[in-house]
């Protein structure tokens, strides 16, 4: 459900009112959304006007609210002497909308949503209809927001609460695409508390509501941001679109930049290709080398690293776990390791409660006595052409990835707790003799904390 504050703030976005305002509502719920931009409306428009709503909603037990709910709004227009006709469709959304867009489709003035979250399964019935139509996605929400746009006229507005998933890495990438070659992001939100949005119902997505023109020519974009949905410590500026997506990254990842994360920071110089470095996801995927498995290492064995072999920020190998700490080395094996030397890694996925985004680590032959590594598919692994790194490079990408710099900076353009190996190719990182410098001081070092990380690095990066 859409609290009334998001509502409301959503409806405000709003700017062009044409004498009929035609509004799609897809996953109207109880018509929260609907209700809030009629507010809006009513206080934008003149009398004479006229006013249609089509809502979708398929849950029959908020059907019943959602039609009483459109009656009331029928009344209030009525009172204000505006005409109006409203739609209540039990139908499903996907399928009603990509029916009416291989046939040209309706064309709507204004598109307000909440969509559900939720993955569409590779070879469903909804996949199939969506890629008949040119769309791409493999969740629901994001097919909700792309029909959406495909729906509303020329210079029509969508406002959507989405997850912010669908700014960063390569599944999304597609969306992507579609998305920015249709539309212009005008305004937006992001809330600083991903837990505070939706407080009541337990969300924890990190969501932004966004504004976007169907075929508007991009400006600049304002980005707003709140603590939660109070709208306390509201905060607004312009920034130009150049800051959003980089005109020369080919994942057109969008950035929010929200005054954190300052990506003109000389550090983020080069990519990791221009380094001669990769990154890859971890190639052992454990479950097709189960008949391998060994608990313990033994004559034969190389290890096998899993995330909780990190907990902590310690390095603990063999770890008792109910995963296994080695694979035996033979055929079968050995085409899914990486043979001894120094490496970066990060998890791909981090908790929560986990102050960073991006948790690095290094792993080498000091560490390991083993002819071969085997990393699971949970870490992301930095590497030379399948080989290990210079021992002083590799802890240098380490300490530059746990620095709070590079935190802020991947907040700019990732709001989940997810680290995609394309996250980091689109990195920028700092030459290799910085890196070698950086990785000379973090082996003279006791101990690393993150604030004596954070004071070397702005040092170094303040020369």
């Amino acid at each position: 459900m859409t609290p009334s504050a998001i509502a409301a703030f959503m409806a405000s976005l709003f700017e062009r009112w044409p004498s009929e305002v035609r509004l799609l509502d897809p996953g109207a719920g109880i018509g929260s959304l609907t209700d809030a931009f009629v507010n809006r409306y009513l206080e934008q428009t003149d009398r004479g006007s006229a006013f249609h709503v089509s809502a979708f909603e398929i849950d029959p037990v908020l059907t019943r609210y959602l039609a009483d709910h459109l009656r009331e709004v029928e009344v209030r227009v009525r009172a204000a002497n505006r005409s109006v006709a409203t739609a209540l469709s039990t139908r499903d959304f996907i399928e009603d909308a990509t029916f009416a867009l291989s046939f040209g489709g309706s064309h709507y003035t204004h598109a307000i949503l909440n969509p559900p979250y939720k993955k569409i399964g590779a070879h469903s019935s909804h996949r199939k209809a969506l890629r008949e139509i040119g769309i791409e996605t493999g969740n629901l929400y994001a097919a909700f927001l792309a029909l959406a746009v495909a729906l509303v006229e020329d210079e029509g507005e969508i406002v959507a609460i989405v997850p912010r998933s669908f700014c960063n890495g390569a599944y999304f990438r597609p969306f992507r695409s579609w998305l920015l070659e249709r539309a212009s992001i005008s305004h937006i939100h992001i809330f600083e508390s991903r837990k505070k949005a939706f407080s009541d119902d337990g969300v924890l997505q990190e969501n932004i509501i966004v504004r976007l023109i169907k075929g508007g020519t991009q400006a600049e974009v304002t980005v707003t941001t709140s603590h939660d949905a109070s709208f306390e410590n509201f905060h607004e500026r312009s920034v130009p679109f150049s800051s959003i997506v980089k005109s020369a990254d080919p994942e057109q990842f969008i950035h929010i930049p929200t005054g954190d994360g300052d990506q003109s920071h000389p550090l983020f110089a080069h990519s990791l290709a221009e380094l001669g470095l990769n990154v890859s996801t971890g190639p052992v995927v454990d479950f097709r080398v189960r008949d391998h498995w060994l608990s313990e290492p033994e004559n034969g064995s190389v290890p096998l690293l899993y995330a909780h072999h990190f907990r902590g920020g310690v390095f603990h190998w063999p770890r008792q776990h109910k995963k296994p700490n080695a694979l035996k080395l033979n055929g079968e094996t050995r085409k899914w390791l990486l043979p001894k030397g120094w490496y970066a890694l990060t998890k791909r996925f981090s908790s929560k409660e986990e102050k960073r985004r991006v948790v690095a680590h290094v792993v080498g032959p000091r560490d390991l006595d083993a002819e071969f590594f085997g990393f699971e598919n949970h870490l992301n692994v930095i590497h030379a052409s399948k080989q290990g790194l210079d021992e002083h490079i590799a802890r240098g990408i380490a300490l530059f990835l746990n620095s709070t710099l590079v935190d802020q900076h991947f907040r700019t353009f990732s709001g989940h707790t997810q680290v995609n190996a394309t996250d980091l190719k689109t990195m920028r990182f700092p030459d290799l003799n910085t890196l070698m410098h950086f990785g000379a001081w973090a082996e003279r070092q006791d101990t690393l904390t993150q604030d004596a990380i954070d004071r070397f690095i702005e040092s170094y990066g303040q020369q």
